[in-house]
């Protein structure tokens, strides 16, 4: 989830609420007193409104924890995750969380960390290789999965979809390609996917998705990897005359990724039709949860949680607890055999955030 495009105002108020916390917890100040563990969490950037929320939650989670926090941000650059990694090692911290955008670059800074007997918690993404205490993400083949039987349904397996992809360098971005495709191919053979390589950047997104829609004025359907590209979607359909109502027949079904405030409304308002809810406020929380039972010495084993969610082994000695990420629709239905949630449902993340 990347980019740096969509629903500024938003995020800006976000940022800097969350600049507040970085500054007071990354210059000596804790989120704890005393005698607390101190860890460090990098946050992958702080331009899109699902980081921002993120940002958020993650002092509070700390402090319920009884954990002292030293923040720092990559800004998706793994240059500066490594740096940002040496800092917090000067720092003295007893564990590290992070969510590595590029998930092959990471692992030399992984096997440096693991050498130095400092835990590791992934957010949102699984390293490519090397070791981690645990990852903490949801199913983004799921995703793929989800968002392709909803479209398929709504297009009844007949028609054009633009698929706007995040990045082929992160696993998430792999995982929610792969997974469309090959259920489209699957289940909806009848369907035509345009799939845009967009690297997880807004402006690129709309800029191809309009080329798309101006050869093909038929495309009938998008699939938008993260919110990133929201707010560039809806300017081209509304510059294409397609921003119509569910019911007129100018419609384009839109489905997104990420579940955040402003998706929820778009779904409510018309404007788009679908979200997968990536749980921003458990990501912060279980990341703080697993550095304090890596620092508390505790273990897990694959299998069901006490979080509604299950902990997976993806290769020897490396475990993802998989947290539960619903399908939202207006209407609560079930799409190809995918239930989802009303978008007003008072479970949902992004109904109980700013």
């Amino acid at each position: 989830m990347r980019l740096r495009t969509a629903l500024r105002s938003t995020a800006s108020a976000l940022a800097a609420l969350a600049l507040l916390s970085a500054c007071g917890s990354g210059t000596g100040a804790s989120s704890a007193s005393g005698d607390a563990p101190l860890v460090g969490v990098d946050y992958p950037r702080s331009d899109t409104d699902f980081w921002n929320s993120y940002i958020t939650y993650t002092p509070g989670y700390a402090g319920q924890l009884g954990l002292s926090l030293k923040t720092t941000n990559s800004q998706n650059d793994v240059a500066k995750l490594t740096a940002n990694a040496q800092t917090f090692i000067s720092q003295g911290v007893k564990g590290i969380a992070m969510a590595p955008q590029d998930t092959a670059a990471v692992a030399p800074t992984l096997a440096q960390l693991e050498a130095k007997k400092i835990p590791v918690v992934t957010i949102d993404t699984r390293p490519d290789s090397g070791k981690v205490f645990m990852v903490v993400r949801a199913d983004n083949r799921a995703y793929g999965e989800k968002a392709c039987q909803f479209l398929g349904t709504k297009l009844k397996g007949e028609g054009k979809v633009v698929m706007l992809e995040g990045g082929l360098d992160s696993i998430n971005g792999r995982d929610r390609t792969e997974a469309f495709n090959d259920c489209m191919k699957r289940s909806y053979p009848g369907i035509k996917v345009f799939g845009e390589a967009t690297n997880w950047d807004g402006a690129v997104a709309a800029q191809k998705l309009q080329t798309d829609l101006t050869a093909n004025p038929d495309i009938k359907g998008v699939y938008m990897q993260s919110s990133f590209a929201l707010a560039g979607t809806l300017q081209v359909l509304k510059q294409k005359g397609l921003l119509a109502d569910p019911s007129d027949e100018k419609h384009v079904f839109v489905v997104s990724n990420d579940g955040i405030p402003e998706e929820l409304k778009s779904i409510a308002a018309g404007k788009i039709d679908a979200t997968v809810s990536q749980p921003a406020d458990l990501y912060a929380k279980y990341a703080l949860h697993y550095l304090k039972a890596a620092i508390d010495g505790k273990t897990f084993q694959p299998g069901k949680t006490d979080h509604d969610s299950t902990i997976i082994q993806v290769r020897p000695g490396l475990l993802e607890d998989q947290l539960s990420a619903p399908l939202v629709t207006l209407d609560g239905g079930t799409y190809g055999g995918v239930p989802s949630v009303k978008s007003d449902d008072p479970s949902l993340w992004g109904n109980n955030h700013g």
